[in-house]
């Protein structure tokens, strides 16, 4: 029997606690990232931090993300996806306590960890759906995205309060992670011993995937999504003060975009597989993600609707993109493979989405120029999802 079709003939219980586990790990994927922006500000002042280094601490997960997202498949042939994904975690514990240990370097240096940590579990999580609930693929990526959006959410809203409630200041709130990590890990360790043995990804060895058609067409519209989501993520409170609000009303905004990404996230992935073509669900989304944008661009007044829908929008193109690998793969394998590519050439993409937007604004002193690019590259990143949403796999090896 194939180790592609093993858990759906699991004992119901054994299925469940599988998935829980993976919510858990899943849900480990964003605080990291996220929780650093709402106390960025007191990072520069502490550690006297110019802007563009500043720029380079927030990107630098985000290139780990994409750099070393081609690691994941070989480690997982190597000791199973089950024993990687708990390097991961192991990882993940490490570089938050490191990053705040105190010094300029540890932080850094944690940093990169970190990005280390989440690129394994980014690509791998995906992988292990579609080998463990080949049946169910909506339904478990659908709670995977929801889990990916509810820990950014989480860690958007808490990190502050935290600093100042418990007087820890940024490193404190910011190692606190680590405990919600440590979680995610004693509930996958049972996991990783009822495995055994290293359950490998699929029974072959897959080739490259750089040369095949639709899983380029996959590629980018993971990598615009994901541009789109950190280059908002990054500017939206800065655009909202330059408008007017007030600082705090301006990082609960960017909050309610993500609490809003909640509902996208877990709605996408389940419409996507009740058929086999998502061609209107890309087409439904990327309408969706536009309306937001020009309602952020519009004049003061409709902010508050548009980072709802853009929000919305947003973890419902990541739940497709992350459905759109299971689905364009015939088996673990090739899933894992096509995760690496997609995740490793778009979030390298998605990289650059920050600084462009940046820069832009600042060469034409306003925020319209960047946000029309960003609806210019929303109609790309459609017809990547048109593309990608038919009905067919990436090629066999």
């Amino acid at each position: 029997m194939s180790i592609d079709a093993v858990t759906d003939r699991r004992a119901p219980a054994s299925a469940w606690w599988v998935g829980a586990a993976i919510v858990l790990v899943a849900a480990n994927l964003r605080p990291a990232v996220v929780g650093v922006a709402p106390v960025l500000s007191q990072i520069q002042a502490a550690e006297q931090l110019s802007a563009t280094a500043a720029g380079v601490l927030t990107a630098l997960p985000v290139l780990c993300f994409g750099l070393l997202a081609p690691l994941a498949p070989p480690l997982a042939r190597r000791v199973g996806i089950e024993r990687a994904l708990l390097t991961a975690l192991v990882l993940l514990i490490v570089g938050f306590l490191v990053r705040s240990s105190g010094s300029l370097a540890a932080l850094f240096v944690g940093t990169a960890l970190l990005g280390t940590a989440i690129a394994i579990g980014n690509v791998l999580l995906p992988s292990l759906i579609k080998r463990d609930f080949a049946h169910r693929t909506g339904m478990m990526t659908g709670l995977y995205t929801m889990a990916i959006a509810t820990g950014g959410a989480l860690a958007a809203g808490v990190t502050m309060p935290i600093a100042h409630a418990t007087g820890l200041g940024w490193r404190g709130a910011l190692a606190l992670w680590a405990a919600f990590a440590l979680v995610a890990l004693i509930g996958w360790l049972p996991h990783v011993r009822r495995a055994g043995r290293p359950a490998r990804v699929g029974n072959v060895r897959v080739g490259g995937l750089w040369g095949d058609a639709v899983a380029w067409q996959v590629t980018i519209y993971m990598g615009l999504q994901s541009l789109g989501y950190f280059a908002i993520t990054a500017w939206l409170p800065a655009l909202l003060v330059e408008r007017g609000y007030d600082p705090v009303v301006a990082g609960w905004l960017l909050s309610l975009s993500t609490v809003s990404g909640i509902a996208g996230a877990t709605i996408a992935p389940v419409i996507a597989t009740r058929g086999p073509r998502q061609r209107a669900v890309a087409v439904g989304i990327t309408a969706i993600a536009a309306v937001g944008l020009l309602g952020v661009l519009a004049p003061v007044g409709v902010e508050l609707v548009a980072v709802i829908l853009l929000g919305f929008a947003q973890s419902a193109a990541l739940g497709l993109a992350l459905t759109l690998v299971a689905l364009r793969a015939p088996d673990a394998a090739h899933a894992a493979q096509l995760s690496g590519m997609a995740q490793s050439a778009g979030y390298v993409l998605a990289a650059a989405g920050p600084f462009v937007m940046g820069a832009l604004r600042d060469l034409t002193g306003g925020w319209t120029v960047p946000l029309v690019l960003l609806i210019a590259l929303l109609a790309v990143q459609g017809t990547a999802g048109v593309l990608a949403g038919r009905d067919r796999h990436v090629r066999r090896s």
